[in-house]
């Protein structure tokens, strides 16, 4: 009977540590410096949301990721203007959070104009110290034709009064803030951006990393939004020379900057991920591939390279 005690005390002993994989409960992300994600174009913080809460810009990723393991802030920036005051903005609120948690370093994701913010950031406003690496996401390092073919359709003298409708129904939106969406226009076409980096060069002591993606084609049911844009994308993209593949704004040849790291994973009967699709905005992205599973690679990436 003594006999029987021990055995079971002992298998009692070891089966928690089979449970838990070997002993180890280390969520993946844990030990990594802080992540930023940073947004793009009429984007917003998580925290709040938009539409009352309903929309989620990052889809709970920022959520998700807490849950690997690692601290995420997901700050609000202008949703139409330039990387000037956009980055300012990111600037603020990154010192702010670091300070108030004793963080050290970060390493930033940033989607569409999120990434460009960040490099603008860390080049012109002396957060290179602070700053691990970048990750942009559908970055329109070289410009989109989309920004191109908006202000060339639209005659100057009207810009004007349409910037001032968009720009109030803008403010309407986002309660407020610097919107001035000729501005954010005129500083994503491919002549600006061509300025844009020979003035924002990486800084050396950063790791850049970008990650991408694409249409298969103007799939009305899964691309309801970039059914338009991607094939006006393809076209301006085929003849300035970026090439016809694109997400629905950027071309993926404007996508690449630093290391490429390619595509998510999806199934056969997915059309290829769009512009918004990639940050699972609203929660769409993640019935098409596995928006969880992608950032973790980020992210993880981002570890391995601290």
């Amino acid at each position: 009977m003594k006999k029987l005690l021990l055995i079971a005390l002992l298998i009692s002993s070891f089966l928690p540590a089979f449970a838990s994989g070997g002993g180890t409960s280390s969520k993946p992300l844990t030990g990594a410096y802080p992540i930023v994600l940073a947004h793009g174009i009429l984007g917003f913080d998580d925290t709040q949301g938009l539409a009352g809460g309903l929309v989620k810009y990052w889809g709970g990723l920022d959520s998700y990721l807490r849950s690997q393991g690692v601290p995420v802030l997901t700050p609000g920036m202008t949703a139409m203007n330039d990387n000037v005051l956009r980055g300012n903005q990111l600037k603020s609120q990154i010192n702010t959070w670091m300070a108030a948690n004793g963080y050290t370093k970060v390493h930033i994701m940033g989607h569409s104009q999120g990434g460009l913010t960040a490099r603008y950031m860390v080049t012109n406003l002396g957060m290179a110290s602070k700053v691990r690496s970048i990750t942009t996401i559908n970055s329109v390092h070289r410009g989109s034709p989309i920004a191109d073919i908006g202000l060339a359709v639209i005659p100057s003298w009207l810009q004007p009064f349409v910037a001032t409708v968009l720009n109030m129904f803008g403010r309407l939106v986002y309660h407020g803030g610097q919107q001035d969406i000729i501005v954010m226009t005129r500083s994503l076409t491919t002549g600006a951006m061509a300025s844009f980096n020979t003035s924002t060069p990486n800084v050396s002591t950063i790791k850049y990393f970008s990650y991408g993606s694409k249409m298969a084609w103007a799939d009305p049911i899964q691309h309801p939004i970039m059914v338009l844009t991607y094939p006006i994308c393809w076209t301006g993209g085929v003849f300035n020379g970026q090439g016809g593949d694109n997400d629905g704004v950027v071309p993926v040849s404007s996508q690449k900057w630093g290391t490429w790291m390619g595509y998510p994973s999806y199934g056969i009967l997915t059309t290829g991920i769009d512009h918004l699709e990639a940050t699972n905005l609203g929660y769409w992205g993640q019935n098409f591939y596995d928006a969880q599973g992608y950032y973790l690679k980020m992210a993880t990436n981002a570890k391995a390279n601290q």
